[in-house]
């Protein structure tokens, strides 16, 4: 009997000859699992770590949206404006042809005021879409460009190449004045004597939507995100005009001439990411480009541009995240020296 009574306390001790009290088992069997405070402190500290960790993806995912966004209304107007410093550049500088320009300039002199969104139209020596049937000989190498901001708020350009003079009886070629480009000339700029009838627009639908052919041929979406378009002129005496000639110059001029005394068009676009944009009615777009100013007279360098961002920044009627997509850029457009060739 003393036999197996060793051997029972051999196998409770594990063979060390000592065999634990009823406490010290008790406290060996708590020592295996948490109380409750525990737990709770774990789950409290891994939910902290849980939503920091939510915090800075939502971060991150916000920053790298509005870089995307940035990006996407960067590359658009970088893209319009270089083809505008082309088309700009190429411009053909002749006192004879016409220009449909923008001018503040009082009666009798040539007044064409746009208000909201400008449009711009004068020949360039740049490629265009030629209408079919002409062969290379009978292509001229000028063409008339336009940019506009049409019904949908999206910016387009016109570039309609044109055929040599006397090669179509139904193509207009490039025309001279008394032939104005898209608007009626003002009779202080008709020859003498005064043409008898008055010379209507040979391309009338260049600036006009609805004048036929609807819609023009000619004409693409070049910036479906740039919902407004302005500019204004840097003259070679240094100031900034809507008129596009030096009223100060001695003699005093009074017409386009050729572009003979402006320096550069600057222009100044107002861009929405296609994101923002979404979330926009065209009705609340028409709106929110009515809201940017026109330039105006007195106007100094980056003026304008502040002004149309002071009132993007006052805007309570429209959601914030799509105002927040709306960006701001001007640009010098310098034209090239006038030259002395040939059409």
């Amino acid at each position: 009997m003393r036999q197996e009574s060793d051997i029972r306390s051999q196998e409770l001790d594990g063979g060390t000859g000592f065999v634990p009290s009823g406490n010290a088992l008790k406290q060996r069997g708590r020592s295996r699992g948490f109380t409750l405070a525990e737990l709770l402190v774990s789950v409290g500290v891994l939910v902290l770590l849980v939503l920091l960790f939510t915090q800075l993806l939502n971060s991150a995912a916000t920053i790298t949206t509005l870089g995307h966004k940035q990006m996407d209304a960067d590359s658009q107007a970088r893209q319009l404006l270089d083809r505008m410093a082309i088309d700009f550049a190429q411009m053909v500088k002749r006192s004879d042809v016409d220009y449909y320009v923008k001018s503040s300039a009082t009666a009798p002199l040539r007044n064409v005021l746009q208000p909201g969104n400008d449009q711009i139209a004068f020949y360039s020596t740049v490629p265009g879409y030629y209408p079919s049937g002409y062969s290379a000989g009978s292509q001229s190498p000028v063409s008339l460009v336009a940019y506009r901001i049409n019904a949908q708020n999206k910016l387009e350009r016109m570039g309609k190449a044109l055929v040599w003079n006397a090669v179509s009886t139904t193509d207009t070629p490039v025309v001279f004045i008394p032939i104005p480009v898209a608007s009626p000339l003002p009779v202080g700029d008709l020859p003498s004597p005064t043409p008898n009838p008055t010379p209507t627009p040979a391309w009338p639908s260049a600036m006009n939507l609805a004048a036929s052919p609807t819609p023009e041929p000619s004409a693409e979406v070049i910036g479906p995100q740039i919902f407004r378009f302005e500019y204004y002129y840097l003259l070679k005496n240094g100031s900034f005009s809507d008129i596009p000639w030096d009223i100060t110059a001695v003699p005093a001029h009074n017409a386009v001439s050729g572009m003979q005394d402006v320096a550069a068009i600057v222009v100044d676009i107002a861009v929405i990411d296609s994101k923002s944009k979404v979330l926009l009615t065209d009705a609340q777009v028409t709106t929110l480009a009515a809201g940017l100013s026109d330039y105006t007279a007195g106007m100094v360098p980056g003026q304008l541009r502040a002004t149309w961002q002071t009132y993007l920044d006052g805007i309570t009627t429209l959601p914030r995240p799509a105002i927040s997509g709306v960006r701001l850029y001007e640009r010098y457009l310098y034209l090239s020296p006038p030259t002395l060739g040939n059409l």
